[in-house]
């Protein structure tokens, strides 16, 4: 859809010079007939319009903007006027009873006007209306391409938004696929509780975090539900201990942000030391979101850091939250902590 601003634009030039030409006949004092009206803004007018968009949408696009032809264009701008300026002058002197003269308010008569002075008038005004469909046209295209940049920004942001999402959500399937697949494998008797908390899981994976954002309450009963899916593996549950505070229903974020963090801690942490359990904190006002998770590292795994998913929600912090969010992650000799602190 085309913009209207330029449409605006030039509702609001004519205006403005319609107003100044209809207050200089009216302060005149003068009982002007239609003929003079018709060829004041008629014969006037038409010419004056025609200097302006015959510069606005030939001279200005083809010779400066496509063609870079500025000697071209002065050459052209200059016939423009000098023509216009020649049919003016022809009109002034078949009206000269009306075109030709000027008022003099100390005596209030008209006394005639040289034709060298008029002509001079005439390049001047043919020239201003050079000039302002000049700088309107600049100003229009530079506007236009700002808003057209803008949307393209937006809409790669977009993709790339769509694409991180498209990479989260198979990684995520492919670790609970394995997990399911290790009871199938042991026969336990939790494999169907696991694949319907896994579908329960992907029906908001694919239905609700689809939404631009979501609210809190239901993201942190996602991140629930992916923990129930993971107690599931072990025997006599997982050890975790999640903490929430403040105000949980009312805040939105961005949907599938911190699924990352809590998969990465059973992925890589010891999840069944009730002795060193997986602790999740989360506090939340109407201006930041704390959230922090802190994990036991396995000793197979002290030196490995991230991977896909939290690669993946980092650039997402970085396109959905610009300047507005601190990550900070600590990879100690046992420990792996990460802390999120977003401005919502």
């Amino acid at each position: 859809m085309k913009s209207k601003a330029p449409f605006v634009v030039h509702f609001i030039f004519w205006l403005f010079i319609f107003i100044i030409c209809a207050i200089s006949i009216f302060n005149s004092k003068f009982s002007w007939t239609g003929y003079d009206l018709f060829v004041l803004f008629g014969y006037y007018g038409l010419i004056n319009i025609s200097i302006f968009y015959i510069n606005y949408t030939l001279l200005v696009p083809q010779l400066i903007k496509e063609q870079k032809k500025y000697g071209l264009y002065v050459a052209s701008i200059s016939m423009l006027i000098v023509s216009m300026t020649v049919v003016k002058t022809v009109l002034a002197s078949l009206n000269s009873e009306l075109v030709l003269l000027d008022y003099m308010p100390d005596s209030k008569s008209l006394v005639p006007v040289n034709i060298v002075s008029y002509v001079l008038r005439a390049i001047f005004m043919s020239g201003f209306f050079v000039v302002v469909s000049t700088l309107i046209r600049f100003a229009v295209d530079w506007f236009s391409n700002d808003r057209v940049q803008r949307d393209l920004e937006s809409e790669k942001k977009d993709m790339e938004l769509q694409f991180l999402k498209s990479q989260l959500n198979p990684h995520f399937l492919f670790n609970s696929l394995n997990n399911i697949y290790s009871l199938a494998y042991q026969k336990s008797d939790k494999t169907a509780d696991a694949i319907l908390k896994l579908s329960e899981i992907m029906r908001y994976m694919i239905y609700e975090s689809n939404d631009r954002w979501v609210s809190l309450s239901k993201e942190i009963e996602y991140v629930q539900s992916y923990i129930e899916l993971q107690k599931l593996r072990f025997k006599d549950g997982a050890a975790i201990i999640m903490n929430l505070n403040g105000e949980i229903d009312n805040q939105q974020i961005v949907p599938l942000i911190l699924i990352s963090f809590v998969e990465n801690a059973f992925k890589h942490g010891v999840a069944n030391d009730p002795s060193d359990p997986i602790q999740i904190n989360l506090i939340a006002n109407q201006k930041i979101l704390h959230f922090s998770i802190r994990n036991k590292k396995k000793e197979s795994n002290k030196d490995m850091v991230g991977g896909v998913g939290l690669n993946n929600v980092e650039r997402r912090l970085q396109l959905l939250y610009p300047e507005r969010y601190k990550l900070n992650i600590v990879n100690s000799q046992t420990h792996y902590t990460s802390e999120l602190m977003i401005d919502i």
